[in-house]
């Protein structure tokens, strides 16, 4: 079974930029959507963005588009998640996820995915 591990994580300053990555490993990779998600404490989990199974659009929530970016290498089975302009409120922990089926869409619920990650802890200080 595939599984996927969550790396970058940190704290940093308000405006400022942290890279995560997502490795899988064990199982396909290439032809999943594959997703990130956020989890504040006290709150539910959020979708954040995602890439699709083609790599060739990627799709934001509103609350992070035009800070966040979504990259993945299917060579190196990796997905990363750009985030600039950092601010308090993306304080949480990010998790990676890969769809549920292969060739399918992308989702924006956790229902989804599948093989989701340990997470990683962001912390944005003001």
């Amino acid at each position: 079974q595939v599984q996927m591990v969550e790396s970058g994580g940190g704290l940093v300053q308000a405006g400022g930029s942290l890279r995560l990555s997502c490795a899988a490993s064990g199982g396909t990779f290439s032809n999943y959507a594959m997703g990130w998600f956020r989890q504040a404490p006290g709150k539910e989990r959020e979708f954040v963005g995602a890439i699709t199974w083609r790599r060739g659009r990627t799709f934001y929530a509103d609350s992070v588009k035009g800070r966040f970016t979504i990259s993945a290498d299917n060579a190196k089975n990796t997905v990363n998640l750009q985030m600039n302009s950092l601010k308090p409120d993306d304080t949480a922990v990010y998790y990676c996820a890969r769809g549920l089926r292969p060739f399918a869409n992308y989702g924006t619920s956790q229902d989804s995915y599948d093989s989701w990650g340990q997470g990683t802890q962001v912390t944005v200080s003001s």
